[in-house]
C-alpha cells in the first residue's frame, strides 16, 4: 500500500515531464523549420526563379500586387553562385500558439555584396503543429536597419 502512495505521484511526474519536454522540443524545432524555409526561398530568389518564389510564399501569389513585387525583386536580386546566409533573427524565439512575426535576413550570393531582406513567416506552437509558412518577403533594406 505504500509502495503505490509513492510510486502514483512518481510516474504522474514522469509522465509530466515527458509531455513537457516533448512540446518544448516540438517548440524549438519550429525556428529550424523556418530557417530552413528561408534559406529556399533566398535560394531561388538568387537564382532568379520567380515561379519557386512564388510557390514558397503563397499567401502573396493570391495578391497580384505582391506577385508582381515579388517577380520584380527576383529579377532585381539575380545573382550567381551560392546562397550564404551571413546573420538571421527568427521571427520568434518560441511559438506556443499560432504567431506572425517577421524574421530578418542577411544574405550573399557568390561574390555580390549583401543583402539584408525581412521576411513574414506565421508560425504554427507545439500545440498547433509546430509548423512554419512564408508569407512575404521584403525589398532590401539597409544593412543596419531593423525590420518593422
Amino acid at each position: 500500500m505504500r509502495r503505490a502512495r509513492v510510486l502514483i505521484p512518481v510516474a504522474v511526474a514522469v509522465f509530466f515531464f515527458a509531455g513537457l519536454s516533448l512540446l518544448l522540443a516540438r517548440g524549438l524545432a519550429g525556428s529550424g523549420a523556418e530557417r530552413g524555409l528561408v534559406v529556399d526561398l533566398l535560394r531561388a530568389q538568387a537564382r532568379g526563379d520567380a515561379a519557386a518564389v512564388l510557390a514558397q510564399l503563397p499567401a502573396c501569389a493570391r495578391e497580384p500586387a505582391c506577385a508582381q513585387s515579388a517577380r520584380a525583386r527576383v529579377a532585381q536580386l539575380r545573382r550567381p553562385g551560392a546562397v550564404q546566409v551571413l546573420t538571421y533573427a527568427p521571427s520568434t524565439r518560441l511559438a506556443l500558439t499560432r504567431t506572425v512575426g517577421t524574421a530578418r535576413v542577411a544574405w550573399r550570393a557568390g561574390d555580390a555584396g549583401p543583402v539584408v531582406q525581412c521576411v513574414r513567416v506565421r508560425r504554427e506552437g507545439p500545440l498547433t503543429g509546430g509548423a512554419a509558412e512564408l508569407l512575404s518577403i521584403s525589398a532590401p533594406i539597409p544593412g543596419e536597419s531593423g525590420c518593422a
